[in-house]
């Protein structure tokens, strides 16, 4: 059996026993129109001929591919073209020096992991206090109120010595 679609007159292929003799609810796979569709007759009353169709179909799909959707391709340019960067945006992008560059970079990468970056902080730090340490005497000449927090900056690294030399001792 050849349904129509009453809004978009898409035609569709259908088995005659899909339709009851009590009708059944439809829709088009194109448009979404829904109807109740009742199943046609095909017997002749007395000597009426069937009425043939005058127009050829516009396109007969069968019931396996009424459910496939078209994809479309999108019709505009590639937004990440160079032509379309340049134009809207004003950007100039020369795919050959960036292919260089990149591969360059690629090559002269140097990886700073976590440990290498505990060592190196731990290593300023050292500096740093030997360095306090050293100056220590200019620095109370300079601030003097600045002797009770050195006193107890140097106090309080001699006991977490104590405590580390403690522990693995």
């Amino acid at each position: 059996m050849i349904l129509s679609c009453n809004s978009c007159e898409k035609k569709f292929v259908v088995p005659d026993n899909a339709i009851s003799a009590s009708g059944r609810l439809v829709q088009c796979s194109s448009c979404g129109n829904k109807w109740t569709q009742f199943p046609v007759d095909k017997k002749v009353k007395g000597k009426e001929k069937v009425t043939k169709i005058k127009s050829p179909p516009k396109k007969i799909q069968s019931p396996a591919k009424a459910f496939k959707r078209k994809v479309r391709k999108k019709t505009g340019p590639d937004l990440y073209s160079p032509e379309y960067l340049a134009k809207k945006h004003g950007i100039k992008i020369d795919s050959n020096q960036n292919l260089e560059k990149k591969s360059d970079k690629v090559k002269t990468k140097v990886n700073f992991g976590f440990y290498s970056f505990v060592i190196i902080l731990t290593v300023f730090i050292i500096s740093f206090l030997r360095l306090i340490y050293f100056a220590q005497d200019i620095i109370i000449e300079k601030i003097p109120i600045a002797e009770i927090y050195l006193n107890y900056l140097f106090e309080s690294i001699r006991n977490i010595k104590e405590i580390i030399q403690n522990f693995f001792f």
